[in-house]
């Protein structure tokens, strides 16, 4: 979608073609996003993840529940969101609650990723000091020999967290920073959304 986008009415509809879009013009990884949290003291935490579900209920990614980003999202259930395509020159900014995926979800996401995905999944325990690289290759070969035959299960710590949004702004660069910005907020994920024009 090109041109002015300030009179559209529904956002997830407008980011379907806007990801779409990117999808065919970023060189690398155009589902990347930034996921921010909050620790315990509040300070906060922002690191890239992939985006890999997308449905007017929220955006979905997969991680380890034991890592930094799962205990902060276990202890303050919100996160702030940041797609950035250059290729476009424009980017969408998300706020929203966050909530664990089913356990359904989680393992047909688990068991659709390459298998040595799945190992790495069990091996790294993951924000935690490592001694050495080869400390986690050898978590990686008994992993993979422990899981030779059959299917690799889900970890009971590697789940998918959907950030339903309550705010999503779409930003796209003009000349002179006059930049175009429009944002959709509601207060709570059953109201509607209200759009509103913002100065660049």
């Amino acid at each position: 979608m090109t041109g002015d986008f300030s009179q559209a009415t529904d956002p997830f509809s407008l980011f379907q073609s806007w990801f779409d879009e990117a999808k065919a013009s970023e060189l690398n990884d155009p589902n990347a996003m930034a996921v921010a949290t909050v620790d315990d003291e509040g300070m906060p935490d922002v690191r890239m993840v992939l985006l890999n579900g997308f449905s007017d209920q929220g955006f979905v990614f997969y991680t380890n529940t034991e890592s930094a980003k799962g205990q902060e999202l276990a202890h303050q259930p919100k996160a702030a969101l940041v797609f950035h395509w250059k290729s476009l020159r424009r980017q969408i900014r998300v706020r929203g609650t966050v909530a664990r995926v089913s356990d359904a979800e989680a393992d047909a996401y688990f068991n659709s990723r390459p298998r040595e995905s799945r190992i790495g999944a069990w091996a790294s325990e993951q924000s935690r000091p490592l001694e050495s690289r080869f400390a986690l290759e050898k978590r990686v070969a008994y992993y993979a020999a422990k899981y030779a035959v059959g299917t690799v299960p889900r970890p009971p710590h590697w789940t998918g967290y959907r950030i339903t949004p309550l705010s999503m702004e779409f930003w796209h660069d003009r000349p002179f920073r006059l930049h175009d910005r429009v944002r959709f907020s509601r207060t709570e994920p059953a109201s509607p959304f209200i759009a509103q024009r913002l100065y660049p």
